[in-house]
């Protein structure tokens, strides 16, 4: 797959995984986000090497990251979708997430996934909606798997 980049002004997203700062994207994950406390450097390299990953950059720091399981073919799911509190508030987000589902390869897919509940009004821009009735929705939860005893 061909690595992307696109640029606006001081910002930069990429594709490509070799500029990602993995420590960066484990400290917020394990410290911040609220959705995966604790959870361990190696499982954030596994799960970055296993996806579709989106760098965002502000003159070669990076400040923001979203990635996508996918099959290329029929689905994806959206996942650890952030930005660094001080570049918040100035469409960063918004623009991250046209890049994500612009993305040449995630054309034509059936359907696209995600579980938030931290910032559904961003995703409803992107013609994402609440699943109706919650019956089909399915799970297998393990909110403390990366919880030290």
């Amino acid at each position: 797959m061909l690595t992307s980049e696109i640029l606006k002004g001081d910002f930069l997203i990429t594709t490509d995984k070799e500029k990602l700062d993995v420590p960066f994207i484990h400290r917020f994950l394990s410290t911040e986000a609220g959705w995966c406390d604790n959870i361990p450097l190696e499982t954030v390299q596994k799960s970055i090497d296993n996806s579709l990953n989106f760098g965002l950059f502000h003159n070669d720091k990076q400040i923001g990251f979203a990635r996508i399981i996918t099959d290329y073919a029929t689905i994806a799911y959206l996942g650890d979708v952030f930005i660094l509190n001080e570049y918040r508030k100035q469409g960063l987000s918004k623009w991250l997430m046209e890049v994500v589902t612009n993305h040449p390869e995630l054309q034509n897919l059936r359907r696209w996934m995600l579980i938030t509940d931290t910032a559904p009004w961003l995703y409803e821009k992107f013609g994402f909606a609440k699943v109706k009735g919650s019956n089909l929705y399915m799970e297998k939860h393990f909110p403390n798997v990366y919880k030290k005893d």
